[in-house]
């Protein structure tokens, strides 16, 4: 069964919300806010205490802390809670979709929308992801949307709020976190290497190390590993390019 959290700044939609979870007998507890900092506050002291929260049901256009920043906070939590966006705006999408987000319901909620997006939760928090299954990114490119596929990424770098995604046929900017997307991609082979660098091991063809310093050749490009990470990025790297000759 599922703990939840409701965050909505407007009190009728916040309690409609909040009763019809509690109806589901698949949820074990609810617990509201009424805006981000509130909420925000909550989940750090449930992170301290050591509870459990399954999932956020998140507003969008509240005053201070929005959801969509609200969101980027919570993905630098070691164990984030999933995203489901209650909204009464369709325009931020593809950018919940970017934060990983397990389903976007627009407002009015209906009671049968509603119990899609917890069965949806249900699934995304029981089911590992499949292996080998490649994840695509979403970018929003003037008015079009492309979709970047994982195996194309040789590297990411941070960039502020954004991370851009440097592909074999270019680069793109997307909004979330460089340690939400390490998170989301540690299974396939990406490595940090740096505070703002997370490589694709797919795509290094050279490790050299020079005066105490280690150094990458990813595609046309050399990068720097930092002192901090670079036994563990030798090591890694070592590891995996031994089991794919093994």
């Amino acid at each position: 069964m599922l703990r939840v959290l409701v965050v909505d700044d407007e009190v009728p939609a916040l309690e409609e919300l909040a009763y019809l979870l509690r109806r589901d007998g698949r949820i074990e507890h609810v617990l509201t806010a009424s805006d981000g900092v509130a909420a925000l506050k909550d989940m750090v002291q449930m992170v301290s205490a050591g509870e459990r929260l399954d999932a956020v049901f998140l507003d969008i256009g509240m005053p201070g802390l929005d959801g969509l920043d609200l969101a980027r906070l919570v993905g630098g939590f070691p164990s984030p809670p999933k995203l489901v966006f209650v909204t009464a705006h369709d325009e931020c999408a593809v950018q919940a979709f970017e934060l990983e987000a397990v389903d976007y319901v627009l407002k009015p909620v209906r009671a049968e929308r509603l119990a899609e997006a917890v069965r949806r939760l249900e699934v995304a928090s029981s089911a590992p992801p499949e292996p080998g299954q490649d994840d695509v990114i979403a970018v929003e490119l003037a008015g079009r949307t492309r979709f970047v596929p994982q195996q194309s990424v040789r590297f990411a770098e941070a960039q502020g709020d954004y991370v851009r995604l440097h592909t074999v046929d270019g680069s793109y900017l997307v909004r979330m976190s460089l340690a939400a997307l390490e998170r989301r991609w540690a299974d396939a082979g990406f490595i940090r290497v740096h505070r703002s660098t997370l490589v694709s091991s797919r795509h290094v063809s050279e490790l050299r190390l020079e005066g105490g310093r280690v150094t990458l050749t990813v595609g046309t490009e050399t990068l720097q590993v930092s002192r901090r990470h670079s036994r563990q990025v030798r090591e890694q790297l070592v590891r995996q390019h031994r089991g794919a000759l093994s």
